[in-house]
């Protein structure tokens, strides 16, 4: 007990101040927008509202986990857990099959991982969140592009 709440003053978690709140919402909201600008752009099922809303409500519920910090017998990791298998839920919503194909399930992946924004930007990961943001936006952009090559080199005629 006393590791975590020596790793969680190096954080300084437990000091969540109001300020400390609001710029954690304000960055998820941004991460979130810029992951589901290039989702938008490509036409997917989710777009900016849905990846900066999940975000935000990620960030919205780490931060209340916070308000625990130091209380016993009280795992903080509960509602993190819980966020991931929440938006796995909200994540199946939009994976369909539509002639014979699976579809949707990087959309479905991506809305999972701006999540994992969220608490970032609650835990004030702030670089991991910005790395996170960019890995994200790149795998969507280049990995779909071999995707779109890949299928159409395979597509019989």
């Amino acid at each position: 007990m006393t590791r975590l709440l020596f790793i969680l003053n190096i954080l300084e978690l437990e000091s969540n101040s109001y300020f400390d709140f609001m710029i954690s919402i304000v960055l998820a909201m941004v991460a979130g927008f810029c992951v589901g600008l290039e989702r938008q752009m490509k036409n997917k099922n989710a777009g900016l509202k849905t990846y900066a809303l999940v975000s935000v409500g990620a960030a919205i519920f780490t931060n209340i986990s916070l308000q625990y910090i130091g209380i016993e017998y009280v795992d903080l990791s509960r509602i993190i857990g819980h966020i991931i298998v929440g938006v796995g839920f909200l994540g199946a919503g939009v994976i369909i099959i539509r002639d014979h194909k699976i579809k949707g399930l990087a959309t479905a992946a991506t809305i999972w991982c701006s999540a994992g924004l969220g608490c970032m930007a609650a835990l004030k990961l702030y670089i991991e969140l910005v790395s996170a943001v960019v890995v994200i936006v790149i795998i969507n952009i280049i990995f779909g592009y071999l995707n779109h090559k890949i299928e159409r080199k395979n597509k019989p005629e």
